[in-house]
């Protein structure tokens, strides 16, 4: 077991023959330096990374996805291995001190292959686990709506809506984040090319869209997101890097869903028509396609939510409490870190974390999961009185 490299805001040695200049850090993968710090190239708000080619001598500014880590007052940067580097942010907020930024991960590779550039992602670091996000489909008048509401009913601090993303304007009572987070074009135009989007659409002149950040907001409170969504939107998320269930809902036959639809009693007789076009090439895609993991056939609706629940493991005792919202890691603003096999340790001066005081903390990266350009979870937190713990004492 031996200490790899740190590289730290304060006491930088990278040995690489560059000098990175005031609160920049630098790690080295392969033939490349990737130094990260100063100010960003479109902003001087958040932390900027450029690399430099040792093959070829020159200095490359990469296309930066994800949500990127706001300036501060200074960082470590730490090797985890060939794909990513961990940034631990100085005198920054307990939830938004440990970024990971990826340079060689498989969603690094397929974006630098689509937009034919050098490509790093940023994630940000979350303690614990998430509930894997809930993709529901089907023709409409199914009963997926139907079969979402008893959940929601059934379980409301279990489950949660992202809140989708329009261009066009509030209608009457509509409120900015509750019913849809209202975006200009041009700045929703930017984030769907910079890979935040899992999925869009066009509809009548406007774009609607579900993020990432808005479905990783619902797992940070605690509750597990359902994203309900029409096939094709589900085929744009099952491509992404959501790593989430995929149910279909069908009918039992087109002639039960002809009668539903017409039993509603909301529609022309031409949309009636269109809803069942749509609907049989629906469920073509829904059973062919390889999208869904689960085809559910509402013949019976309670029977169908049953199956459901068992699906999503809720067919036991009902859970009582939801998943607790993922703590943050309070960090002195003086610290020095250090790399132990799967283990980041941080020297604190002082600390008070979880009302204890200790001298280190150690990260265990062992487990991470999830990535850019959402969140990287699985962050496991101890706090150690000295290096000869043993790591073995897990924070709560």
């Amino acid at each position: 077991m031996g200490e790899a490299p740190a590289f730290c805001f304060d006491n930088l040695q990278n040995g690489f023959g560059l000098k990175p200049k005031g609160l920049e850090t630098s790690a080295d993968v392969g033939d490349k330096t990737f130094v990260i710090g100063g100010a960003d190239n479109d902003s001087t708000s958040y932390i900027g990374v450029k690399i430099y080619d040792k093959s070829t001598g020159k200095w490359v500014i990469p296309t930066v996805l994800g949500t990127k880590p706001k300036a501060s007052k200074g960082h470590s940067a730490i090797l985890l291995n060939e794909d990513r580097i961990m940034i631990i942010i100085r005198g920054s907020t307990p939830d938004d001190c440990i970024w990971f930024l990826e340079v060689d991960t498989k969603y690094v590779k397929e974006q630098r292959k689509i937009l034919g550039t050098e490509v790093v992602a940023w994630s940000r670091g979350v303690r614990g686990d998430a509930e894997k996000p809930v993709v529901i489909s089907g023709p409409s008048g199914v009963g997926k709506g139907t079969l979402i509401n008893m959940l929601m009913k059934e379980f409301p601090s279990m489950f949660g809506f992202s809140v989708s993303h329009t261009t066009r304007a509030p209608r009457g009572n509509e409120k900015n984040g509750v019913h849809y987070h209202f975006a200009d074009r041009s700045v929703m135009e930017k984030d769907i090319k910079d890979g935040k989007f899992l999925e869009f659409a066009s509809v009548h002149g406007n774009l609607y869209g579900t993020s990432i950040e808005a479905v990783e907001a619902v797992a940070d409170s605690g509750k597990r997101c359902i994203l309900d969504i029409d096939v094709q939107g589900a085929r744009s998320v099952r491509a992404s890097s959501l790593d989430a269930i995929f149910i279909f809902i069908c009918p039992p036959t087109m002639r039960e869903l002809e009668e539903r639809l017409r039993a509603r009693g909301t529609e022309t007789e031409e949309q009636i028509l269109k809803r069942l076009r749509n609907a049989e090439a629906e469920i073509e895609q829904g059973k062919s396609s390889g999208i869904f993991d689960h085809i559910l056939y509402n013949d019976n609706l309670e029977e169908c939510y049953e199956n459901l629940k068992e699906l999503l493991g809720l067919n036991g005792s009902a859970p009582t409490n939801h998943k607790p919202s993922p703590k943050g890691i309070d960090l002195p603003l003086n610290h020095s870190v250090s790399k132990i096999d799967n283990k980041i340790l941080i020297n604190c001066e002082t600390l008070e974390l979880e009302k204890a005081s200790k001298n280190l903390i150690a990260l265990d990266v062992s487990s991470l999961k999830g990535g850019a350009p959402g969140r990287t979870r699985g962050l496991n937190v101890y706090a150690l009185d000295s290096f000869s713990d043993g790591l073995n004492e897990k924070l709560s």
